[in-house]
């Protein structure tokens, strides 16, 4: 199986763009911006300001491409090195920096912003997608939830109940496997004997897509068709987008141990964003200024984003108890007061 492909590693379209001129201009602004923000909080976790931090540079067309698909109000549901995907769909980079500081505060995002706080557990989170789409059906609308994981989850069981409740129940779901070849260290052909992620979905009646991950056109295409369909009451989609992440796995990680720097030169030359320059460049919709003033707001609004969250009043003690249970239990009561000094916890 062949991915799909619309714009090769030279910029040049191989077919009709499914995006007219400026909105692709658009797009390439967005991937700067989520670069330097993945550039950021990369250095501020060196610096000791954030805790671990899962790098996605390589991956922004994945994210990006699947995510300018969406409606504001579709319901979306992503993993640890998912934030430029979440930050489209509204959640601020405030609260995505807050989480990498351990303040629970960061996954609670603003009202009407229909996105699930970032899942750490690797593949539990695609039930909730299913979940949330099959009450948006039960309910009778017609948005779709989407969610993001590596090539790694699919080998949870929880990517297999979801996948299989999505068939049967025909839940408006895009799953979106971004395969980046690793989970943390092992290599994707020691994780399964299949050709394809993507040809899982004949197991479960659903369609698979393999896509080019690098490509942002090809994985707007891909999700496009894929939400729509899930929009006409047609059920699921599995997604496989091919792609690499140049970093390690987070900043815990030595990548160096088990990935040979040589694999990764490819992989450079196949980079979203240049990729997406060079078709720019040719159309005669890119400029060296453009592209500076366009890091230069970006990094500014990064940088006050990070200001907010570390100005941030410190999180009360016991405020971590009233955002367990809209009504507390006793116990959950008796433990704040202990916590509080007021009494001894019961029983």
């Amino acid at each position: 199986m062949d991915p799909l492909r619309i714009l090769d590693v030279d910029g040049r379209l191989l077919g009709p763009s499914p995006l007219p001129p400026e909105e692709i201009r658009r797009l390439f602004a967005v991937l700067l911006t989520v670069r330097a923000y993945d550039h950021k909080a990369s250095a501020l976790q060196r610096q000791g300001r954030l805790a671990t931090y899962a790098q996605f540079e390589g991956q922004e067309a994945a994210q990006v491409g699947s995510a300018a698909a969406l409606r504001p109000d579709d319901w979306m549901v992503a993993t640890y090195r998912d934030a430029a995907a979440m930050w489209m769909q509204g959640y601020p980079w405030d609260n995505l920096l807050l989480g990498r500081m351990g303040d629970e505060r960061g996954g609670a995002p603003p009202a009407g912003v229909n996105v699930l706080p970032p899942s750490i557990t690797v593949g539990a989170h695609m039930i909730h997608a299913v979940g949330l789409g099959w009450a948006e059906q039960m309910r009778g609308t017609d948005r779709i939830a989407i969610t993001y994981f590596g090539d790694g989850a699919t080998s949870e069981g929880d990517f297999h109940e979801a996948m299989n409740f999505a068939g049967v129940y025909r839940t408006p779901t895009v799953f979106v496997c971004q395969n980046n070849g690793w989970a943390i260290s092992m290599s994707r052909d020691r994780q399964t004997a299949s050709e394809t992620i993507a040809q899982k979905g004949i197991a479960y009646g659903i369609p698979g897509t393999l896509v080019d991950g690098n490509d942002l056109l090809a994985v707007f295409a891909a999700t496009r068709d894929a939400v729509a369909r899930a929009r006409r009451g047609e059920g699921a989609t599995l997604i496989e987008a091919l792609t690499q992440r140049m970093g390690p796995h987070t900043t815990a990680d030595d990548a160096g141990r088990y990935r040979e720097e040589r694999s990764l030169e490819d992989w450079r030359r196949r980079d979203p964003l240049d990729r997406v320059r060079r078709h720019l460049q040719a159309s005669g919709s890119w400029s060296e200024d453009w592209e500076h003033e366009v890091v230069t707001a970006a990094a500014a609004e990064i940088e006050a984003a990070v200001g907010r969250a570390e100005d941030l009043a410190p999180f009360g003690a016991g405020a971590a108890f009233d955002r367990m249970f809209a009504r507390p239990t006793a116990v959950l009561e008796a433990q704040r007061a202990e916590l509080l000094g007021e009494g001894k916890a019961g029983s």
